[in-house]
């Protein structure tokens, strides 16, 4: 079934790029004025408080992810890249959902991540030392961008020559569109999901004989009463996988470092002089800046457990990322503070049933990055005249940095 793209910035209404890359002001309005609004131009309810988000994302039975309207826009339109129903974890609910999820979980076991871990660490000891001896470098084209491109496609089971193809087809995949450029950006994914598509079979279908310590091999092998998945599911569902694996932990760890940078410039000596607290300043930072997290839902039946009238097939869409702004949940919550003991807390991996598979490993990834370059670095400072809103891009998780120098010593 094809979905109808409902168009964020209509609703959000940012004037420029760097309102979306920190729409702190708008979190603090709508949660103050219009915890619950609707939206006329795109007909959708939209909710911030962090028990109503909660509320959403967790009663399926009341707001479900089968939908005819949605926020997603990967692969709209292309065979490649839509996820067959019978593993469809996306645009299903439970007892399906569960089923679907059973089998892709098994790639992501505690025994993977525990494995996974010396790996990830050699990538980002080989990034770094590729740095070298610059007092000046870009992070997010030395570091953010391509430790996660590299970590994935080993995770994966591919060669990380490729990383610059991998970038590019998780760029178009993931590209946001507007109304006026739909059937272009539309025509740019079905041709990226396609070339991916025939990139990564042969890899599966050798893999059948050949199994090996990664996902690929660990999906052909999990079983689920008695399923398993076929081999153009598994190009499917890696296509996914390798998206959210890369973009959204590319994004999160540019915007860590900026946040070193430009937010609290303090933070980094102080992380550097107790690096103990590399883990909480990860949650704080998934609280703090990773933006703009939101997932929508369709009503199923009218109700009014939200306070307003709810009726059947209404889209309702669950703003995470202002409910971890939410004041009756966090103390001051506008101020980044590494030491707020409830950073956990946080619902930027999402909640209930539909809860982020890759949470365990974006938190184990970014702990490894930042720990490690921290240890490595005993000083940042910015580049003067950076300009910020010339160095963001559209992205699926919102603006995103492009460029980010900074000067460094180690």
């Amino acid at each position: 079934m094809k979905q109808q793209i409902v168009p964020l910035s209509e609703i959000t209404g940012f004037t420029t790029k760097s309102e979306e890359f920190s729409p702190y002001a708008w979190y603090q309005k709508m949660l103050a004025e219009n915890p619950i609004y609707y939206h006329p131009g795109t007909d959708t309810w939209n909710v911030f408080k962090y028990e109503d988000v909660k509320r959403v994302l967790t009663d399926y039975h009341l707001f479900s992810n089968r939908r005819t309207r949605t926020l997603i826009n990967v692969g709209v339109g292309t065979e490649e890249a839509n996820i067959p129903n019978r593993i469809n974890i996306i645009n299903t609910d439970p007892p399906e959902h569960r089923k679907a999820r059973s089998l892709l979980s098994a790639a992501f076991t505690p025994r993977s991540l525990k494995a996974w871990e010396p790996r990830i660490q050699q990538v980002v000891h080989d990034l770094i030392r590729d740095m070298g001896d610059k007092s000046e470098l870009d992070i997010v084209k030395e570091f953010t961008t391509p430790l996660p491109i590299i970590i994935m496609a080993d995770l994966l089971g591919v060669p990380h020559r490729d990383k610059l193809l991998f970038k590019e087809w998780v760029d178009i995949l993931f590209l946001p569109f507007h109304a006026e450029n739909a059937e272009e950006v539309n025509k740019r994914k079905g041709e990226a999901a396609l070339a991916y598509f025939q990139y990564l079979y042969p890899f599966v279908v050798a893999k059948r004989s050949q199994p090996a310590d990664d996902i690929i091999s660990d999906l052909i092998q999990a079983e689920y009463e008695g399923e398993r998945f076929t081999d153009e599911e598994i190009v499917s569902m890696t296509m996914f996988i390798l998206g959210a694996g890369i973009e959204t932990t590319s994004h999160f760890l540019a915007s860590s470092f900026y946040s070193f940078l430009y937010d609290d410039p303090a933070l980094y000596a102080e992380v550097r002089n107790n690096i103990d607290l590399v883990p909480n300043l990860v949650e704080e930072m998934l609280r703090y800046r990773f933006h703009i997290s939101k997932m929508d839902r369709m009503v199923t039946e009218d109700n009014d457990v939200l306070g307003v009238e709810l009726k059947k097939g209404d889209l309702v869409i669950a703003w995470m990322s202002a409910a971890n702004m939410d004041k009756d949940v966090f103390e001051d919550p506008f101020t980044l503070n590494i030491h707020r003991e409830n950073s956990n807390r946080h619902q930027t991996f999402g909640n209930g049933p539909h809860f982020c598979l890759g949470a365990p490993l974006a938190r184990l990834e970014s702990t490894i990055a930042i720990k490690t370059f921290v240890e490595t670095f005993s000083r940042i400072e910015p580049v003067p005249g950076f300009d910020l809103e010339a160095n963001l891009q559209p992205s699926a998780p919102g603006q995103s940095l492009s460029s980010l120098p900074m000067k460094v010593w180690r």
